[in-house]
């Protein structure tokens, strides 16, 4: 199976956009899993981790649920993608 990867070498475009939000927002990774568990989401800290360092690949079902725990729309975590294709 092929894979493509961000210029970056990254597995995903919204892990940065994704760390900053949480960041801003004032969450742990571990806070973020927990919210996102309360939104019936099962990940942890760890996935938060992999997601963010660009180590893991991002699904459509992944960023609609980091969207609603971060409270922002999808496109928010997208908005610089087109800077590192």
């Amino acid at each position: 199976m092929f894979k493509i990867k961000a210029a970056d070498g990254t597995n995903n475009l919204s892990g940065k956009q994704i760390a900053r939000l949480r960041k801003e927002k004032k969450l742990s990774q571990r806070k973020l899993a927990t919210k996102m568990q309360l939104l019936g989401f099962d990940v942890d800290h760890y996935f938060i981790r992999r997601v963010e360092n660009g180590e893991r690949f991002v699904t459509d079902i992944d960023l609609v649920i980091f969207s609603r725990a971060l409270d922002v729309p999808v496109t928010e975590l997208l908005s610089a993608a087109d800077q590192r294709l």
